[in-house]
């Protein structure tokens, strides 16, 4: 018996790969999957809110990566619950929409890392991996002003259900010009 109490404490949160995987994008959830498998994490996805907090309920993986917005709510409701479950869990938030202001409310509510999409596997890897203490490393590739201004654009057209005019409004321009912005792809 105390054998297997002490084999048990020896492999403790720390050899403990598993994973919960949260987004709406169904392609990336999928792509995500199989390249966190092959890093040797044992992967359950979750395409919502309410399923992964059922997840986190079930089994509080100790590893997470959150979408940030997600169809029926906000991805920091998972972190918060794995949190509560899992003190010494580590979740990454992924998000388009990248700003300060979500970042530290991420931060608070328990989130270890939070980076902006696209992110690759690696990227998160490296975050989940990562020590606390260590500083992470500038991106490679920031986005750009152009990128950044239209990120800007599109949540403040999302928070206005869509609305051309009233996003045109909201962000002091003229609505013709908002609608050519929102028909070009995103810079890069």
């Amino acid at each position: 018996m105390q054998d297997a109490a002490s084999e048990t404490d020896r492999a403790g949160p720390a050899d403990d790969m598993s994973l919960l995987l949260v987004d709406d994008d169904r392609p990336f959830l999928t792509r995500l999957a199989r390249a966190m498998e092959g890093r040797g994490y044992a992967v359950r996805i979750a395409d919502s809110v309410a399923a992964g907090m059922a997840a986190v309920e079930e089994a509080a993986p100790a590893f997470a990566v959150i979408d940030l917005r997600l169809g029926d709510g906000n991805g920091l409701d998972v972190i918060a619950r794995l949190k509560e479950r899992r003190p010494d869990a580590r979740g990454v938030v992924l998000t388009g929409y990248g700003n300060i202001a979500t970042a530290v409310s991420a931060v608070k509510l328990g989130a270890f890392d939070f980076l902006a999409k696209p992110a690759d596997a690696d990227e998160i890897h490296a975050a989940l991996a990562a020590q606390r203490d260590a500083r992470p490393q500038p991106p490679e590739n920031p986005m750009s002003a152009d990128r950044v201004r239209w990120e800007h654009i599109q949540r403040v057209y999302e928070l206005c259900s869509r609305n051309v005019s009233e996003t045109a409004r909201r962000l002091g321009m003229h609505r013709r010009t908002l609608q050519r912005i929102l028909a070009k792809r995103a810079p890069r």
